[in-house]
């Protein structure tokens, strides 16, 4: 490739990390306190509260269900009142963020609802409060799991950062399609296909790395 295209494919990649990482953190921060009020008010939890459960799950569940590439087209309108454009970076935050966090939630609401019951039962018994049991028994049990699951988010969201590249989102996959696909060439293609692959190996590894040290504490 040119000095050019290289200089464009470090640009593109920059705009993917930008995209999935302020991203990941909005769904972070969104969906790990939705998985947590999934569990306390399930049927038998801190704060039972079926209706509300019921309802939140059925949320998460649509939102889940819609394909990123529909859920990106549906949210132009939404997109555009927030962002103040449907095209590039900032605007692909939007709804990759909105298609992250019930991911997230669903992952994360696994990963608590694995620490046994028992722990919880003794927290209660000598008096802790419920904040207390969910910062110092129900978080710190299921962190490994919790971050297995952003692991597995964060390789997903770069997927579809790619994928919203077919709309003009930037990153790798608008340059995928717009030097690659569109003008023939060969090796663009293989050149952003090549950062993808490495990018989403660098990640699983890490997310790896950190799973096992905090289950060898």
């Amino acid at each position: 490739m040119s000095p050019q295209m290289v200089d464009r494919l470090w640009q593109a990649f920059l705009d993917t990390l930008t995209m999935v990482g302020v991203s990941a953190l909005i769904a972070l921060l969104v969906g790990l306190p939705l998985a947590i009020f999934l569990v306390l008010s399930a049927p038998g939890g801190l704060i039972a509260a079926p209706r509300s459960h019921r309802i939140l799950g059925a949320i998460i569940n649509g939102f889940r269900a819609a394909p990123f590439i529909v859920l990106l087209v549906a949210l132009l309108p939404f997109t555009r009142l927030v962002t103040g454009t449907t095209i590039g970076v900032w605007a692909a935050i939007v709804p990759l963020s909105i298609s992250a966090t019930p991911f997230l939630a669903r992952i994360a609401e696994v990963s608590l609802r694995e620490v046994q019951p028992g722990l919880i039962e003794a927290a209660q018994a000598i008096g802790c409060r419920r904040w207390h049991i969910i910062r110092h028994v129900l978080l710190p049990e299921a962190l490994p799991g919790l971050v297995g699951g952003f692991t597995i988010t964060l390789v997903s969201m770069i997927g579809a950062s790619a994928m919203a590249g077919a709309v003009g989102a930037g990153g790798l996959g608008d340059m995928a399609i717009r030097y690659g696909y569109q003008r023939f060439d060969t090796t663009v293609m293989l050149a952003v296909l090549v950062v993808l692959i490495a990018t989403v190996c660098l990640v699983q590894f890490a997310g790896d790395a950190v799973v096992r040290h905090l289950r060898a504490r």
